[in-house]
């Protein structure tokens, strides 16, 4: 059996690792269109803000590492299309194409930015973050001294962190964000004022509901003209979101998402036969919204990813879902996410009730105590727990977790209100927030 898989990253390496294990005959071959495997992205803001200089930390494993347990990955190989009838793909390389042929397939070619429609992105100090290139190039940028004003377009997971890089790396940031609030897709507005009140203090200048319409420049960019005013800048970094590496598909039937994501049931099986998938550029199936979704998540890549492989080699595992669970640190405050926010909810039609409270992360006789803001999203009539956020300044992230499992279990606020969470002084109250939250909820 030859199984062939396009993408060397998350969802792809670990498919690939995993089908070596169970499939020991097999043929497996990876094309990767990048000279970098394993590599996370996740990475490349603490990169750029020098929370550590190598940036092999960022590439897991190698080419030789794969091909010494029996992988052979070639980097440097785009496929640019696939030929469902003669399970057949054309692979370009070096300017020349050849064809390989498949008895299983996986389509793991993530995603790439989604970058706006605006003239002047192609001059030098303009950035995207996607790529270990995209992460050298930006963070040469950053250590030039005579470079001072950065501006960051789009306030979702990557642009908040990509603003604290730049904090810590000393530049004066603007960011401007088209939506009225920040990261407004992951979070509900009672996380958000906070996350906005918190970029201000630090000294972020914040453009909420702001359209950009140019960079300007000739050759290398000198600002940024929006619908409201022009900005100085000499470092310009885009993080719009992303969109799914599928368009090399366009001409075989396979079916997608609205935004180009392939359509996966939840064994990762696409409508063509002997094709998965998985990862950035895949559907994944919502547990709560008991719907295929798109979140291009590395967590999720490297869960389904992994399953998809068993199933190349013969399994046939279904994908529990996902609850869109994540998290990040903007300068003092981190948050965390799970499951529903209210906006979903209300897009359902579900009968719903949410409570927001705040509270301490622990007692008031141990130092650093600080305010947690927790929201619930919940059944009206049930009670059970369909979403959560958390934010704080400790301890709000890994309280997202503990909320994750009570959603994936069906826990509702009552019980929420008396699980038993361990208490010592330096890490809770003896009620802790989560306790509380629920215990409030009617």
């Amino acid at each position: 059996m030859r199984i062939v898989i396009i993408g060397g990253e998350a969802a792809g390496m670990s498919a690939a690792a995993k089908a070596r294990r169970l499939a020991k005959d097999a043929e497996i071959v990876v094309y990767e269109a990048s000279e970098v495997i394993s590599f996370g992205a996740c990475g490349l803001p603490y990169f750029v803000g020098d929370d550590f200089q190598d940036p092999g930390f960022m590439a897991e494993f190698s080419v030789e590492q794969f091909a010494a347990k029996g992988i052979e990955v070639k980097t440097g190989h785009r496929v640019s299309a696939l030929d469902p009838n003669s399970q057949t793909i054309t692979v370009e390389h070096n300017g020349d194409s050849f064809s390989d042929h498949y008895d299983r397939l996986m389509i793991a070619t993530g995603a790439r930015e989604a970058m706006p429609p605006i003239p002047g992105l192609q001059q030098q100090g303009v950035f995207g973050l996607r790529r270990m290139a995209d992460g050298l190039a930006l963070k040469a940028a950053v250590r030039d001294g005579r470079k001072q004003k950065a501006v960051v377009i789009g306030s979702g997971f990557i642009g908040l962190e990509v603003v604290e890089a730049l904090v810590h790396q000393g530049k004066e940031v603007r960011l401007i964000e088209l939506a009225e609030r920040v990261i407004p897709d992951a979070f509900d507005s009672e996380i958000t004022q906070h996350l906005e009140t918190e970029l201000r203090e630090q000294g972020v200048s914040l453009h909420l509901g702001e359209r950009v319409e140019a960079l300007l420049g000739e050759g290398g960019v000198t600002g940024v003209r929006t619908n409201q005013g022009v900005y100085e800048a000499d470092i310009v970094v885009v993080c719009t979101g992303v969109r799914p590496n599928t368009e090399f598909l366009a001409e075989t039937g396979i079916k997608r998402l609205v935004n180009g994501a392939i359509e996966v049931d939840r064994q990762g099986r696409s409508s063509l036969p002997n094709v998965w998938s998985a990862g950035d550029c895949a559907s994944v199936w919502h547990s709560v919204k008991q719907q295929q979704v798109y979140v291009p998540l590395a967590t999720i890549a490297n869960k389904l990813g992994r399953m998809v492989g068993e199933n190349l080699a013969g399994a046939e595992l279904e994908f529990p879902g996902t609850l869109g669970s994540a998290a990040l640190k903007v300068l003092g405050l981190e948050a965390g996410r799970t499951g529903l926010s209210e906006k979903e909810a209300q897009q359902m039609g579900i009968d719903y009730r949410t409570v927001v409270i705040k509270d301490k992360c622990h007692t008031n006789y141990c130092s650093g105590q600080s305010d947690i803001h927790v929201k619930l999203v919940y059944e009206a009539t049930s009670k059970r727990l369909l979403g959560g956020q958390i934010l704080g300044r400790k301890g709000a992230v890994h309280r997202i977790d503990a909320l994750a499992v009570a959603i994936t279990m069906g826990v509702t606020t009552e019980q929420l209100g008396m699980l038993d969470f361990a208490y010592a002084p330096p890490f809770s109250r003896t009620w802790d927030v989560l306790n509380v939250a629920g215990n409030v909820a009617k």
